[in-house]
């Protein structure tokens, strides 16, 4: 179908033109576009409400990591951190 040469397609646009007339061919071009405009329109509505149905499973990331916590080695000034030590009652 899509190998017309061009004196074919001028054969066919004639015929049209004497079929229909001059006057009704622009206006069943304009209905022909309505209606091909319908018809795109009801078929993307019909593949929307499919879609849904068919759409993959959305998985959850992972939580992202903590920042990292800042190290820093310590001087000869500071004494590393120690946990206090419990207080000894005599009796």
């Amino acid at each position: 179908m899509g190998n017309f040469k061009g004196w074919e397609i001028l054969v066919i646009l004639v015929l049209l033109l004497v079929l229909f007339g001059a006057k009704r061919l622009p206006d069943a071009a304009r209905g022909l576009g309505r209606s091909l405009r319908i018809f795109k329109s009801e078929i993307k509505e019909m593949r929307d409400e499919d879609a849904p149905a068919a759409a993959p499973v959305k998985r959850e990331t992972p939580p992202a990591a903590p920042p990292a916590l800042e190290t820093r080695p310590a001087t000869t000034d500071e004494a590393p951190a120690r946990a206090p030590e419990p207080e000894v009652r005599e009796r």
